[in-house]
This record gives structure tokens, sequence and C-alpha cells, in this order.
């Protein structure tokens, strides 16, 4: 089984998707993490690289191409990617939202690399600049936005705001246990 797991920024697709990952012994993917090491293996933060790809999508296409290939090869693995959906159609389909200001904290205390913010105006500006450039790098590349849930035939919707991440991990097998059952 292919799960992946999209959502807002802050959501949790990691932390989730990093303990379900190790609840189901699957190998565990984040396109998130591979976008962030381009982009400091390029000299700029990861704020650069998504305005740099508005213009020029070579990185989005370069991780977009490697999970296309990981879900063609491998099985038994956990993603995390904002359009894990469209690029592994056959997976088992997460999207997790949450409050903003719990996102923007969440952020804020995980402080990963470059995304780093002095206060939490300029944290919730970053976050919302950040979704502002997903939408439209991912609009004009596959005509889709990736935080319309209508609009994707997701298989779980989860607010993770008032979870731990071991509770939705919990939340998630009986769910994904109950469908392979069928």
């Amino acid at each position: 089984m292919i799960i992946t797991i999209s959502g807002t920024p802050g959501a949790g697709k990691g932390t989730v998707g990093r303990l379900l990952a190790k609840k189901l012994k699957y190998k565990f993917y984040s396109m998130g993490d591979i976008r962030r090491r381009y982009a400091q293996e390029h000299g700029m933060t990861i704020e650069k690289l998504n305005k740099l790809s508005e213009k020029d999508p070579t990185s989005d296409k370069l991780v977009d191409e490697y999970q296309t290939q990981i879900g063609k090869k491998e099985d038994n693995i956990v993603i995390d990617s904002r359009l894990g959906f469209y690029f592994i159609p056959k997976s088992f389909k997460i999207f997790l939202e949450a409050d903003e200001t719990i996102r923007v904290q969440r952020i804020m205390n995980d402080q990963r690399g470059s995304e780093k913010y002095n206060s939490m105006k300029e944290a919730i500006e970053g976050l919302r600049e950040r979704q502002a450039s997903d939408k439209k790098r991912y609009q004009k590349l596959y005509r889709l936005n990736p935080y319309d849930v209508t609009a994707i035939d997701y298989d779980l919707l989860l607010d993770t705001s008032s979870n731990t991440p071991e509770e939705l991990v919990e939340m998630i097998l009986k769910i994904v246990k109950a469908k392979v059952a069928r």
C-alpha cells in the first residue's frame, strides 16, 4: 500500500507521515525535505526557491518526477507531498489541515532550515505567501489547487488542530485497516 499525505503547511504532514511509516514499518519520503535540501544546495531559502519556481519550474518538476517514479517502483511507503495524490493516484490519499494559528505556532517551534521567523505576524505572512506560491505554481503547471479539498477525491480528511501526532496515527491506522479489510 502507498499512502500519500497532503495538506496545509504546518498541519503535521511530516510528523504524522514519519510516525505512520514507522508504525507500519514502511519507508518514508518527504518531498518538502527534498525541496528544502535542493534550496540549501543552491544557496537559497525555501521561500526564494518557491518564488523562483513560479517562473522556472525546474525544481518542482524534478521533485514531481521523483515521486512519480517512487510510486511506480515501490510499495509499502508513506509520502509527505503536497501533490502526492496527483502523482500517485492509486494511493490512499490523506489531507491534513489545522487552524492557522496552530500551524504557525508549529512552524515557529520547528524552525526547519531556512524557515525562521522573528514574530507571529511574520510567520503568518510567510505561511500565507507560501500557500499563495504553491497555488500559483501548481495551477500553472497542473491546473490544480492543492488546498481545494472539494476538487480532490481524498480517502481521509483530518483536522490536526486538537490531536497529538500519535492520536492521529491511530485514527489513520483504524481507517486504513478497515479499508484494507473490505
